[in-house]
């Protein structure tokens, strides 16, 4: 008999954190690290919105709620997502969740039986693909590619659904590539599901970064096209929008109330509900004039470091990157680094069942960590399946100007670094981490 069942082991993870241990080792060696894993806005979370949370704990406001959700706050997300995407929803469609990642698996696990399939985004956000195994469906990764801009392909697409889909993630704008999809390119999307897909195929819009748009990009919902509303769960929260990470509130709007009263059924399960005075204060950032200068101002200042640093990498031999329209990642390809490094022969030559745990942009995310202390996420961290040959790091701006600098400034050391390098495949100081 096994101490762990065999789902558990199949759950995967989220490497931005999973990086903390290595980033501890590495500090032990080098004194300091310069942190471009994570992606947390780098600014206080508004005054106006402390101010509410102060208030209702003074209120004693602490107590249990309404597992679906304050209605307070269903309600005002309710009147947010219907002027915005031009939809009638009503608050009793709305879940309200301990941040935006529970969702993700609660819907795999609502909806999915053994076989049944889930296409998702790859380069995506990697606990998409980490839940898949483990509610025993079946993952159907949609790659996206660097030469077209990481957008869905139709053709590709369409060719990946079967009567077995069962759940589609889509993610605008996008981690890790920050890709924005336009109202052209949803539109498409959505006429292929309408075409191709049951009514009981459910997509999954994934639409944290709502806000954080750059030159002048619009969001667009797939709840809005024709025929999307009743298939479409959106899915968003205040983490990154408001840097309120450590909040953890975020939201869900369902097709349908039966759908939603699902959710809460889940909710009671796992986490009975969500502190009520951090709700008020999340209805408070949504309704405030407040609001919308504070995320104005931020996502500016995220604009003006995506220009300077995709600048920098754009002048980096042997690297290329797409300039991202919203989020706040840049997505370089180190494909010609990994190879001058001799990292692409080095993995070549691994064991079989090394090579499995690891990718070439992984060796370099790990020197990059341990011999010039600098933490980013390779390109494995956004979905496993398939992605042996693509050589991509993603690196966070959600950090100062001078953090950041300081930061490519390393990387772009170590990206010629082959004696550093050679030092480091001989004696890789990122395994056995954890020794039995």
């Amino acid at each position: 008999m096994s101490l762990f069942s065999e789902n558990i082991l199949s759950l995967g993870t989220e490497n931005a954190f999973k990086m903390g241990q290595h980033i501890l080792k590495a500090e032990d060696k080098l004194g300091s690290v310069t942190k471009l894993n994570l992606g947390e806005p780098d600014f206080p979370l508004p005054i106006h919105i402390k101010d509410e949370i102060k208030r209702q704990l003074e209120a004693n406001n602490t107590h249990y709620c309404d597992p679906k959700g304050l209605l307070t706050l269903r309600e005002a997300v309710a009147e947010n997502v219907s002027q915005t995407r031009k939809l009638d929803v009503d608050p009793e469609r709305v879940v309200v969740f301990p941040g935006a990642k529970p969702s993700i698996g609660f819907v795999q696990q609502a909806y999915c039986s053994k076989g049944d399939e889930v296409i998702y985004p790859s380069p995506g956000f990697p606990i998409y693909e980490s839940f898949i195994k483990y509610v025993g469906a079946t993952p159907v990764p949609m790659h996206l590619h660097e030469s077209n801009g990481f957008v869905w392909c139709p053709e590709k697409f369409a060719s990946l659904i079967t009567p077995n889909t069962k759940i589609i993630y889509l993610n605008s704008p996008s981690n890790p590539t920050g890709t924005v999809l336009s109202y052209e390119q949803i539109e498409e999307i959505a006429e292929i599901i309408c075409r191709l897909c049951s009514k009981e195929v459910r997509v999954y819009s994934d639409e944290i970064y709502e806000k954080i748009l750059f030159d002048d990009n619009e969001h667009v919902s797939i709840a809005s096209m024709p025929g999307l509303e009743d298939r479409t769960i959106i899915s968003s929260g205040f983490s990154k929008t408001y840097a309120w990470t450590g909040g953890r509130i975020g939201y869900a709007v369902f097709p349908t109330t039966k759908e939603a009263e699902v959710f809460k059924n889940l909710n009671i399960n796992y986490f009975s509900c969500v502190s009520p005075y951090n709700q008020e204060a999340a209805r408070v950032a949504i309704n405030s004039h407040l609001s919308e200068k504070y995320v104005s101002e931020m996502v500016s200042i995220f604009q003006k470091r995506r220009d300077i640093i995709w600048d920098i990498f754009a002048g980096l031999n042997g690297v290329s990157c797409n300039k991202p329209g919203g989020a706040f990642y840049l997505f370089p390809n180190i494909g010609d680094v990994c190879e001058d490094l001799g990292i692409l022969d080095y993995y070549e030559h691994m064991f079989k069942v090394d090579r499995s745990c690891m990718s070439p942009s992984g060796l370099f995310q790990n020197f990059a960590l341990y011999h010039h202390g600098v933490a980013v996420l390779d390109r494995s961290s956004f979905g496993q399946l398939g992605s042996d040959n693509e050589h991509f790091i993603r690196v966070s701006i959600a950090a100062d100007l001078q953090v950041l600098e300081e930061g490519i400034d390393k990387l772009s050391n170590a990206m010629v670094d082959k004696n550093g390098m050679n030092i480091f495949l001989d004696e890789r100081p990122d395994c056995n981490l954890f020794p039995e």
